[in-house]
């Protein structure tokens, strides 16, 4: 595998695959050298949305593609927003909008009851076609604040308070957040997958 398509245009999630795979001598693409537009997400979970992206992107490439599908659950809010996280304010909405509208409906919930966790759903394809996708999942625990810190970041990190480093993920150095988050537990995953698969 010396060249991998990203089924991603969110410029924040591109950030981090490059840097996170950056160890690997790998040319990585973003699916928009490709024209490719997003595919409509009609999964009902994150592992059928990433592979619906990651099809997407190898078809239109003839690349092999990595995709992911993340989210942010919340226990209060039985576990939205979830699959619809990037578009819990409606399908045009900002990571303000979103932000915004979480708060919203935390208001008044107290410190206990607002914890959440970060969800990835990462999946390989090796083509369109493959029948056989490696799928890894990273989770990241944490709660939500009462009102955004920080400048790094996007979505969610604002407001997403992460217990092991006491400040809200916006805080955090890039780097430090690639090595701590729920993409980075899942990438974490599928290089190791891949690695055992060039020795078998």
């Amino acid at each position: 595998m010396s060249e991998i398509v990203i089924a991603t245009g969110n410029l924040g999630k591109l950030a981090e695959f490059r840097e996170m795979l950056a160890p690997l001598d790998i040319k990585i693409y973003p699916q928009s050298d490709f024209q490719a537009g997003s595919v409509e997400e009609t999964g009902l979970t994150f592992v059928e949305n990433a592979i619906l992206k990651a099809r997407h992107a190898s078809r239109v490439s003839g690349l092999p593609a990595v995709a992911d599908d993340s989210g942010l659950e919340v226990d209060f809010l039985k576990n939205a927003p979830g699959i619809y996280s990037a578009r819990f304010a409606g399908e045009t909405a900002t990571d303000y909008d979103n932000i915004e509208k979480l708060l919203k409906e935390l208001s008044g919930v107290p410190t206990e009851k607002r914890s959440a966790r970060f969800q990835c759903l990462l999946v390989y394809l090796r083509h369109a076609d493959d029948p056989t996708p490696l799928i890894c999942q990273g989770t990241w625990e944490g709660y939500i604040l009462e009102e955004p810190r920080g400048e790094h970041g996007f979505g969610y990190d604002p407001v997403f308070f992460v217990p092991e480093s006491h400040c809200a993920s916006a805080e955090l150095e890039p780097k430090e957040k690639n090595r701590l988050s729920h993409r980075a537990k899942a990438m974490t995953l599928l290089l190791k997958k891949l690695e055992e698969q060039k020795t078998q």
